[in-house]
């Protein structure tokens, strides 16, 4: 039901980012995360969803989670703000997310398996900033290209 919530938040909530920003944004944030997963859960068995193995509920959560939360995150990012604001920003919604992920487990939507949630609290920052880098690049090929006919 969280899922649901957070893209109807993401679809609703006025954009400061332009289309194309949303669908690269989000369609990295899905193929990163679906990635980090390969490697965590089905090479190392770090932690899953539910159960060990594919499950298409799983897979339905990971589709309407990170584009919708990455959506969120990099559309209130404070870009035009000093550095103190940018890195308060990305903390807050780390701390976000480690919640999300401990109430997650708690519900056996999510499981760990030798994973420690202090390891999710030292990458979720370098996440949301892998993020902040991709947005970037896409905006300078965008602006790049504007203009330009092919």
């Amino acid at each position: 039901m969280l899922f649901i919530i957070f893209n109807l938040v993401a679809f609703f909530v006025p954009k400061r980012i332009n289309k194309i920003e949303i669908y690269t944004t989000c369609f990295f944030a899905y193929t990163y995360g679906l990635t980090t997963d390969l490697i965590f859960d089905m090479h190392y068995d770090l932690y899953g969803y539910f159960q060990k193995g594919f499950q298409w509920k799983a897979f339905l959560g990971i589709l309407l989670y990170f584009p919708s939360i990455s959506l969120l995150f990099l559309n209130f990012y404070p870009s035009e703000k000093k550095i103190v604001k940018k890195v308060l920003y990305i903390m807050l919604w780390s701390l976000f997310s480690v919640t999300f992920e401990w109430i997650s487990m708690h519900t056996e939507f999510f499981y760990h398996n030798g994973w420690k949630l202090w390891y999710s609290a030292i990458l979720y920052p370098i996440i949301f900033l892998i993020l902040v880098i991709n947005l970037r690049f896409i905006q300078k090929i965008n602006n790049s290209s504007s203009g330009h006919d092919k």
